[in-house]
């Protein structure tokens, strides 16, 4: 099953769920996209000495390859201990990544404003397909957006078209918000359809996307959400207006 099928039969907001699939695929194993694809957008975004938070980074190899890359600080959060401690064992001389045991909905153990930027490859659509869905996306995504510096960037890898999760990222009201897409599989130069580095255009009702790229495109959206202070005050002028 993909992380893009529509159930809410599986527990993914479970540490159990995810215990035992770490115990039994020991990876590694990438979920949508590789490092070597997206390095060209986050080059654009994120500096290497930025303090990164990755979200549910599982047994992903995107914090080693970020290290790599010349990235100094890369913190690495999943809910499941079984894959923490994995991780922690086999990166133990790479001291630019820690691995952390954390629930992405709960990071109360970070001081908020303390990440430049936060990367998430799937979380959020593996909460969008589990129990409770818009719930747990809600607290996920409250919770980054309380940890990222203003000005701070979240990059959200996703199948997510913009009538489903623009609506979802818009509710927190503290974003400025470009999508970028890329397709699902590497294709030749000459086979590339879309320009990672340049952003789709939006209207009002995201339907421009859907004309450009077509309603069933091979690809992921990757959304990159400006943490912008004004807009959260904007926000709450305008509803305590609406409220008198």
């Amino acid at each position: 099953m993909t992380l893009g099928a529509s159930t809410g039969t599986h527990a993914y907001g479970e540490p159990s769920y995810w215990d035992q699939r770490y115990r039994q695929d020991t990876g590694p194993f990438d979920w949508y996209q590789k490092y070597k694809r997206l390095a060209p957008l986050f080059d654009l975004y994120i500096r290497r000495s930025h303090r990164v938070l990755l979200v549910g980074c599982g047994n992903s190899t995107l914090g080693e390859d970020m290290a790599s890359d010349g990235y100094l600080d890369i913190v690495n959060i999943d809910i499941s201990s079984v894959v923490v401690e994995a991780m922690r064992q086999k990166c133990e001389d790479k001291p630019e990544l820690k691995y952390i045991t954390m629930d992405v909905r709960d990071m109360s153990a970070f001081e908020s404003s303390s990440f430049d930027a936060v990367i998430d490859k799937g979380t959020l659509d593996s909460l969008m397909c589990g129990q409770n869905a818009h719930d747990n996306a809600t607290k996920m995504l409250d919770e980054i957006g309380r940890v990222l510096k203003n000005n701070g960037v979240y990059i959200l890898i996703t199948y997510g078209d913009p009538n489903y999760r623009m609506r979802l990222l818009k509710d927190t009201q503290v974003w400025s918000i470009a999508v970028h897409v890329i397709d699902r599989t590497e294709k030749n130069p000459e086979q590339q359809r879309w320009e990672l580095t340049k952003s789709v255009p939006l209207n009002q009702d995201n339907s421009s996307i859907t004309a450009l790229i077509g309603s069933h495109a091979e690809v992921h959206y990757i959304y990159v959400c400006i943490k912008d202070e004004t807009l959260r005050r904007h926000g709450d002028v305008n509803g305590h207006n609406e409220g008198v």
